[in-house]
């Protein structure tokens, strides 16, 4: 998606309205590590170092939406205990979302435990019931949505199966989606999808499209086939398939069907990806835009979540920053925000890697500084260099510096194999950065005291360390300038 028609989309997602209707989950991650066995049975010990507490399903589905800009209505349903309470008080914290949440005294809150280590989902725990609501509570949900559907652009309808999307709830979603003209779109986990009828989208992944034809969807030709059958066994007007790093499939009632690859993203954690995918869809089709650039928007929204610890949000700033980076060149793509940085920094903890930083001005990059930065690099798995801005060196070095400014010294840096990422600061020292990203080793030149390394002391307390090195003699840029002083000068 280029960034004009992505800046368009984003500009027209305030005050559009979407309702979120459906399975209301609460998803719990557990994080540690994993260093030993128990003794009493093979199984893997989780040190537990601290945990996360987020919305899922519908849930999910509703924060992002309101991420990206949205107004969202959510309607789900808890029950009566601590789960649901927590449901309640993660609702109420977020801005963007009004919640219309339906209690059931009888039946459990969805919970969904996941314990993570190193990036890994050790074992998912769930806490939930499955039959469908029925009497009064049915009752409640159908007037709910009534109510919290009213001007509606789009209808959000997640059916994971666990009992609340029953076939009066669809008839009230679709009644909804008729008497506001916004588009119903459906994500649905079951084994058929005839009950929804004549929906305006039906959103599954190619595993369950595969599911519900019982066909192979591995191929572009075999998911032509399944979504061809699809629509002659159901009332659907178009159903759309994501299928990872393949992209997405659409097949349209009347119409050939279409593919929409996508690029490749480094997955992080996949954990609420499809939620992700169906709330900027359904916000871009609320916002009334074509159906390719809505897609496109989702899949740049689902390429954003992936590279996010669990059930994670995107925001219209990491939208921006995705679509920039798709169309930078390599070395470009290395110049990171010191957000986008602590992004990469988790990404590469969770794989197990051991992050260095080191920092300076870099004017005029030398034979020098290339070997110090290959020493640097050989102490870690990843190395961060910090890049003081044209005002720091000034302030730094005097008027006159620097001789290169901040855009090509940095892409200079980011063009070097032993350099990860490249990340500007204003400040005379990048104490903010290593407080950010946290390194496991802290490196300067040989030139400087360990004592003198600014930001050693940070990292030292949390268990890093200070390497110094070696400086390769003859070589620095004040010498150079005034090298070059001279002969101009001669």
């Amino acid at each position: 998606m280029d960034l004009s028609a992505l800046q368009h989309l984003l500009g027209l997602a305030p005050g559009r309205r979407v309702a979120c209707v459906g399975d209301l989950m609460v998803d719990r991650f557990v994080y540690g590590e994993v260093s030993r066995v128990s003794a009493e049975a093979p199984v893997p010990i989780l040190a537990r170092s601290h945990e996360l507490m987020m919305l899922g399903a519908a849930g999910n589905v509703a924060r992002n939406v309101a991420a990206l800009g949205g107004e969202v209505s959510l309607v789900g349903l808890i029950g009566g205990d601590a789960q649901g309470h927590e449901a309640q008080r993660l609702v109420g914290e977020e801005t963007g979302v009004e919640g219309y949440l339906v209690t059931d005294a009888e039946r459990p809150t969805t919970l969904k435990t996941r314990l993570v280590s190193s990036g890994q989902q050790l074992l998912r725990v769930d806490w939930e019931t499955t039959r469908p609501v029925t009497g009064e509570v049915e009752q409640r949900l159908v007037r709910t949505i009534r109510d919290a559907a009213k001007d509606a652009g789009a209808i959000l309808l997640s059916d994971y199966g666990k009992g609340v999307v029953t076939d009066a709830v669809i008839a009230a979603c679709r009644e909804a989606a008729a008497e506001s003209g916004g588009k119903l779109v459906v994500d649905s986990k079951a084994r058929s999808f005839a009950r929804y009828g004549a929906v305006d989208m039906i959103k599954p992944n190619a595993a369950e499209l595969g599911h519900a034809t019982d066909l192979p969807t591995e191929t572009d030709a075999e998911v032509e086939a399944a979504l061809e059958r699809a629509l002659d066994l159901w009332e659907a007007r178009a159903i759309l398939v994501t299928r990872a790093s393949k992209g997405i499939s659409l097949a349209v009632r009347g119409g050939p069907v279409r593919h929409f690859p996508t690029l490749a993203r480094e997955v992080f954690d996949a954990s609420g990806a499809g939620d992700t995918t169906l709330a900027a869809l359904g916000l871009a089709l609320a916002a009334e835009v074509g159906i390719e650039d809505a897609i496109a928007f989702a899949q740049l929204a689902s390429g954003v979540a992936v590279g996010k610890v669990g059930t994670a949000t995107v925001s219209p700033d990491e939208m921006i920053e995705a679509a920039l980076s798709a169309h930078m060149a390599p070395a470009e793509a290395k110049v990171a925000t010191a957000q986008r940085m602590t992004d990469e920094v988790a990404r590469w903890r969770a794989k197990g890697l051991k992050v260095g930083f080191t920092n300076g001005c870099f004017d005029i990059l030398h034979k020098g500084h290339v070997a110090y930065l290959s020493q640097a690099r050989a102490w870690c798995d990843r190395l961060i260099v910090g890049l003081n801005s044209d005002d720091s060196v000034r302030r730094l070095k005097g008027e006159g510096r620097p001789v290169n400014d901040l855009e090509s010294r940095a892409l200079v840096l980011a063009g070097l194999g032993s350099v990860d990422l490249v990340a500007p600061f204003e400040e005379d020292t990048p104490v903010k950065l290593i407080e950010l990203a946290r390194p496991d080793v802290l490196i300067k030149g040989a030139d400087y005291a360990e004592s003198e390394v600014v930001g050693g002391d940070l990292v030292k307390s949390w268990g890093g360390e200070v390497k110094l090195a070696a400086i390769v003699e003859g070589y620095s840029t004040t010498a150079a300038i005034a090298r070059m002083s001279k002969k101009a000068s001669a």
